[in-house]
């Protein structure tokens, strides 16, 4: 690419970053990150700024979290099969800015405009707000409404100056990042985590057996314990290594899922979620069989 397109995109990331968001270089002409632990090396330095994005005409990455952002991303349908459902089937509904709006009239309160706004490649819309101090408000997928997700702790957007399939993202409103609305805020708070209580896990007593309980026990610790941003990655992982014993005839696949399902519910994961990653991780940890010693 062209070094003026490169330029277009570094004068992007340090205005970006100036407003105090922490950014992270995206493959060029795509969405996906140009580096691991993203959130991690996000950055709002100038200087490291500079180094990264004279090195390529990489896009840009705004890691929400770190940014203490929580942005509405309102998308937009990708064909003609992609229509609202039932419950958003009304006259003027065709795009997640619409349902927004919807959902502000429902509550009666203002569409929250009067905000930094950024227009997607696709036409959708990204509405960055200020996320509520003290709130743990993680990315969602349809909770307010079809074609309405949201980016926040763990999440990270594309950010204006970026091109995505020759289309640019570029900002429509031009102002700080407003205070996310209290109305919002209570709509996205996750649901109360359910009451901790030990999963069972009824195996023989015998030395064999002891040793079995000690994995599986060791597997659910793993993810009971996970952090709030590693929650899907400790089940996944829990996941492949019980995979592994149940390839190799010690435990049984049913048991291992209800087990690893049980420990995520109380972690807040969904059990459809939940249930994907498991059958991911059982996937895997089947290609390697552990048998334990008698």
């Amino acid at each position: 690419m062209p070094q003026p397109a490169r330029s277009a995109q570094l004068a992007a990331a340090l205005d970006a970053a100036a407003r105090g968001w922490h950014l992270f270089p995206l493959i060029p002409g795509d969405k996906r990150p140009a580096v691991r632990a993203w959130e991690e090396r996000a950055t709002t330095d100038p200087a490291r700024i500079e180094r990264c994005w004279a090195s390529g005409p990489y896009n840009i990455g705004v890691a929400t979290g770190p940014s203490g952002l929580v942005v509405l991303d309102l998308d937009t349908p990708k064909s003609e099969q992609d229509i609202p459902p039932a419950e958003w089937t009304a006259p003027g509904i065709a795009t997640g800015e619409d349902v927004l709006s919807a959902v502000c009239e429902q509550h009666a309160q203002p569409y929250p405009h009067q905000t930094y706004t950024v227009r997607t490649g696709r036409g959708g819309t990204h509405l960055y707000l200020t996320a509520p101090a003290g709130e743990d408000l993680r990315n969602t997928a349809g909770k307010l409404g079809w074609k309405v997700d949201t980016r926040a702790a763990g999440g990270y957007v594309v950010g204006a100056g970026s091109v995505v399939n020759g289309r640019a993202y570029t900002v429509v409103h031009d102002a700080p990042a407003a205070p996310l609305p209290g109305w919002l805020a209570e709509l996205l708070r996750p649901a109360p985590l359910p009451p901790q209580r030990p999963v069972t896990v009824p195996l023989a007593t015998d030395r064999h057996g002891a040793y079995l309980r000690r994995a599986v026990t060791s597997e659910l610790t793993r993810v009971t314990s996970s952090p709030p941003d590693g929650h899907n990655n400790a089940l996944y992982l829990a996941s492949v290594a019980l995979g592994q014993l149940v390839a190799g005839g010690e435990l049984a696949e049913y048991d291992v899922t209800e087990w690893l399902t049980a420990a995520a519910a109380q972690v807040g994961q969904s059990d459809r979620e939940a249930r994907r990653t498991i059958a991911s991780g059982l996937r895997a940890g089947a290609r390697r069989p552990r048998q334990v010693a008698a």
